[in-house]
């Protein structure tokens, strides 16, 4: 009985490191954004993002997950998971739309890398996130992807693959 399950056992996890290895999983413990284009669903954010200002400073990461060790991995798996349950079960949405706590993590990363320009805002303007409850993306919306829905790819604007 001890050898049919350490049979069962080892069987388990060497199907487990083949998977992770076909998978070229340890590629998404970085933070390389052509990783997080390896889904189509992602073409138009990462061409977006590509020819936009912020791939000089910053990745995928860098904005939509929290910079300290253990939360960024956490939101890392949690999206990981979402994402192959998706694939598995056919559920891709046709376009990806962020969650509150998405929401929330990519304002605190604007605001951390844009404080000084913060800072020298006359925030009586009233459109603080707080008074009116705006995110920063709400009137920056283009700045990291482009226009949303819209690729620069040529063929992604053509009548027959919309």
């Amino acid at each position: 009985m001890k050898f049919a399950l350490l049979i069962g056992v080892v069987a388990v996890l060497a199907a487990a490191v083949v998977g992770l290895y076909a998978t070229d999983f340890t590629a998404y413990l970085g933070d390389n954004p052509s990783t997080c284009n390896n889904c189509h669903v992602m073409d138009y954010a990462y061409e977006g993002w590509y020819h936009s200002g912020h791939s000089e400073w910053a990745t995928c990461n860098d904005c939509h997950t929290p910079h300290a060790l253990i939360p960024k991995y956490l939101v890392k798996a949690q999206s990981g998971y979402h994402h192959v349950s998706a694939f598995i079960l056919g559920d891709i949405p046709p376009a990806i739309r962020a969650k509150e706590t998405s929401r929330r993590t990519v304002q605190k990363n604007c605001t951390r890398c844009h404080a000084a320009t913060i800072d020298n805002l006359d925030w009586d303007i009233g459109y603080v996130a707080g008074e009116k409850e705006r995110y920063c993306f709400d009137c920056h919306r283009a700045s990291a992807h482009g226009e949303r829905g819209i690729s620069i790819l040529p063929y992604k604007h053509t009548e027959e693959n919309q």
